[in-house]
């Protein structure tokens, strides 16, 4: 039996359907009993969104997550967002609706891998700095440097990395050699990537472009170089929305990053028409909407709820969150 009849994880099959709104009118009634704030990244679905007190890129959040004043944070996102929020409140408790959302580009860097790496590195004499992508876990990050976000890396890199230090990136190759190119830094890049951002197609971004001839490609610097090559802009999630409420006079945007973002575009711009690149299935080469990120999608209204109603899961304190926060504050609240 369930612990108080909760309902299941996504995926299984009950045939128990609940209504949406009655769901989000449950979730602002625990919000105010249990004393929380519901923080949503930009890449979980629209509904989430709506009935969060902040939403925004992982920047924006991490800094929303310290002006909390509630006793109970709920992060709809993944883990190493919760974490980060976790460990700039070790006094609050932080709830993650399910603890399975990951994230393919922490997964692609465990901390006792970087650690060798860069053991191995400083044995053959180099004087690496490392600065790691947000997308890490607290114990990656406590092995760091600096770390960024899309909105913050490329300040960081030209303006805070010491000239004369060799830097290592990771895990993201694809960020870390869209960073080469704008800062001419060069840099030993980690080979991870981002299961979403990896599998757009280039052909049918490039036949979505001539069935719609004047629109503009927007993409994250997460994709591929031959997606950056053929967009009209790149950047993180909070540019794309400045980027695009600054154009005033209604365009096409063909999006190339995780397509729950068109919903933020859309509050924030609704002049414009949003369409969403498709993606590739690598095992078959078919053309799919698989543009989605299967972690934030485990994040659902009713585990947003039981999350609420039961006290967890909730992230708990690690002993190495005190280093990484050092770092993490240091890097993206200074």
């Amino acid at each position: 039996m369930r612990e108080n009849n909760l309902l299941p994880i996504a995926g299984e099959e009950t045939g128990i359907y609940e209504d949406p709104l009655d769901l989000m009118d449950e979730i602002d009634r625990l919000k105010v009993a249990k004393d929380a704030t519901i923080l949503a990244h930009y890449y979980v679905d629209g509904e989430i969104q709506d009935i969060a007190d902040f939403a925004g890129d992982s920047l924006q959040l991490a800094r929303d997550a310290v002006n909390v004043t509630t006793s109970t944070i709920v992060f709809a996102g993944v883990h190493f967002m919760a974490e980060t929020a976790k460990m700039l409140n070790p006094e609050k408790t932080v709830l993650l609706p399910d603890l399975q959302a990951g994230c393919s580009l922490s997964e692609s860097c465990p901390a006792d891998k970087l650690a060798a790496y860069q053991a191995e590195l400083r044995a053959k004499g180099h004087d690496i700095v490392t600065v790691a992508y947000i997308n890490t876990s607290a114990a990656v990050k406590s092995l760091c440097d600096w770390i960024v976000t899309s909105g913050n890396a490329r300040e960081v890199v030209e303006n805070r990395v010491p000239k004369d230090k060799e830097i290592l990136f990771v895990p993201d190759q694809h960020l870390g050699r869209y960073l080469m190119e704008v800062t001419g830094r060069e840099m030993i890049l980690w080979p991870g990537s981002c299961m979403v951002h990896e599998v757009f197609s280039l052909q049918d971004l490039i036949r979505a472009k001539k069935n719609n001839p004047d629109s503009l490609v927007i993409s994250h610097p997460e994709c591929p170089q031959n997606i950056l090559d053929v967009s009209d802009f790149v950047g993180g999630t909070e540019k794309m929305r400045q980027h695009v409420a600054a154009i005033q006079e209604p365009k096409t945007f063909l999006v190339a990053t995780e397509a729950n973002m068109i919903h933020p575009l859309e509050a924030i711009a609704p002049q414009h028409e949003f369409i969403p690149v498709p993606g590739i299935m690598t095992d078959t080469g078919e053309t799919c909407a698989c543009n989605r990120c299967p972690h934030m999608a485990r994040n659902t209204l009713q585990k947003v709820r039981d999350c609420l109603k039961r006290g967890k899961p909730e992230i708990l304190w690690q002993p190495y969150f005190d280093k990484a926060k050092e770092v993490v504050s240091r890097s993206l609240l200074q």
